[in-house]
This record gives C-alpha cells, structure tokens and sequence, in this order.
C-alpha cells in the first residue's frame, strides 16, 4: 500500500474558520443562501430578501443573523470552493455559542466584536469600536489573537 503521509507537524491546528469551538449551549438556525457565490464556513451572514433566506452581504445589526458554521455533509463539486456554502444551500448558522472566525487586527479576551460595515467593510471581524461603519455584533472575542483564527462565544 502506498504511504498517504509520512511526516507530521508538532503542532495541532486549534480549529478551522466556522468550527464549532466547544460543546458549551449554542443556538443554531438553518437559512438559505441567496448568494450566487456562495457564503464561506465562519463569515457573517445577514437576513436575506427572501422568506428563510440569508446573504453574506453586509447589512445592519438588525438584520444580522450569525456566523456559517462548517459542515462536512456538502458534496463536493467541481469547480467550487469544498469550504463555503453554494447558492439555494441550506446554511447552518450560529446565533450564539462558541465558534472559530477569523479576525483582523489585534483582539483580546473579552473584547467585544464589531464587523465592519460601509467604509469599514475592509476591517472584517475585529476589535474596533462600533459606529457608523462598525456592527456590534454582541460576540466577545475568548482568546487574544492577532490577525487569524479567534474563538468567539455569545453567551
């Protein structure tokens, strides 16, 4: 039999973008994805246009719904993105719980989580303080993390 891998790293991966962090009370939803390029694992997701849909397109703090959790149930197909939810999937969304996303700029623990909207919209998830072009989100960074994977918690 041929040998798959034969070196590993010393250090194990804390999680993916979109990971379920802990088995701690969470609230799940499922909605559509209206979005014809679909809506990657960990990323926002706002209320779509239509009945039970949603979109990853930056809206208002009243129409934001979550964070897309990862799945491992979508069939892979060719031409598409095996980490993201195509278009008329049935998106698995987090309204709070623990969850891995990945964040911009410095974050510590505690630190409330805004995601940049408008103007801001380059800043993503991150630590900056809520106006005019940052949703508060009322997600809480649980670790201290720069620029990468952040475990993020509602409760």
């Amino acid at each position: 039999m041929a040998v798959l891998q034969s070196t590993f790293s010393d250090t194990v991966a804390k999680g993916y973008p979109g990971m379920v962090a802990n088995g701690e009370t969470s609230n799940r939803i499922t909605r559509t994805v209206e979005d014809a390029a679909g809506i990657a694992f960990g990323k926002p997701v706002y209320r779509g246009s239509g009945d039970h849909g949603c979109t990853g397109t930056v809206g208002t703090l009243a129409t934001f719904l979550g964070f897309t959790i990862a799945t491992s149930a979508l069939a892979p197909i060719a031409g598409q993105d095996a980490d993201e939810y195509q278009q008329y999937d049935n998106a698995a969304i987090m309204t709070g719980g623990a969850i891995y996303v990945t964040v911009v700029g410095a974050v510590t623990d505690g630190a409330a989580l805004t995601i940049g909207a408008g103007a801001g919209l380059a800043d993503g998830i991150g630590a900056t303080a809520a106006d005019a072009t940052h949703i508060a989100t009322g997600w809480i960074a649980d670790e201290t993390v720069t620029d990468g994977l952040c475990r993020i918690v509602k409760r």
